[in-house]
């Protein structure tokens, strides 16, 4: 399987064992990550997290627009795992 970079809201900030961590919002899954690598990152920041490891930052309007093309492509799958059921 593909692996895709889908947009995360950070809406926690803390250490833990010395490192930087945050726990991150996908649609209302959270999930933790390591954010070490962007010491700017701040609260309500959207962030990309690939194997735990938060990689970059992007503006709300990127998050938006990734997670509609996202949506998007989840709805043409949906019909089509329809279509070869049918066929």
């Amino acid at each position: 399987p593909m692996c895709l970079g889908v947009p995360g809201k950070i809406i926690e900030l803390y250490q833990s064992n010395g490192l930087k961590m945050c726990k991150v919002d996908f649609s209302g899954v959270i999930r933790e990550a390591c954010i070490e690598a962007l010491p700017e990152a701040k609260l309500n920041d959207f962030t990309i997290v690939h194997a735990g490891f938060a990689l970059s930052l992007l503006s709300e309007e990127e998050a938006r627009e990734t997670l509609d093309i996202l949506s998007q492509l989840s709805i043409v799958e949906h019909e089509l795992g329809e279509q070869e059921q049918e066929s």
